[in-house]
């Protein structure tokens, strides 16, 4: 059985990261643990970690309610707003993934790219690291239909 962790925050909602995650579950039997980073709410001009981690849970939540549909186990957790921190902190727990997927926000607009988390994450695993980009164009012309 597969074993998949999935990194994301603001892009959760992201048709990419759930076909992705669709195509990994009809490979076979896994399971995916999501790592959502308490990162800090760029719309928001006033925060603190608590906020942060609230909002990073309520994403979460969310998260697994949508992944719910898929044929696999999905549990998760909230963690460091430093992405390959909480990727760190995972692995330090003795879990193992087969490969870890980052889900962002395009280039332009992201700030993990801007602060190169993948390129972190994938020095601080062992295993294959993919980068899934959220698409908005796509993401607004499907909520106007």
């Amino acid at each position: 059985m597969n074993r998949y962790l999935v990194v994301a925050n603001q892009t959760l909602g992201g048709d990419e990261l759930l076909e992705r995650l669709r195509e990994l579950v009809a490979e076979g039997p896994c399971e995916i643990h999501v790592l959502v980073p308490a990162s800090v709410d760029p719309t928001e001009a006033f925060h603190d970690e608590e906020s942060d981690h609230r909002l990073a849970r309520e994403r979460l939540d969310d998260a697994l309610a949508r992944f719910g549909e898929l044929d696999a186990t999905v549990t998760g957790e909230v963690g460091d707003h430093r992405p390959a921190d909480a990727v760190g902190d995972v692995l330090r727990r003795g879990q193992r993934f087969d490969r870890v997927i980052v889900s962002t926000l395009p280039a332009a607009v992201s700030r993990w790219l801007r602060l190169d988390a993948v390129s972190q994450v994938e020095r601080a695993v062992d295993v294959p690291v993919e980068h899934v980009i959220y698409d908005a164009k796509a993401e607004a012309g499907r909520e106007r239909r």
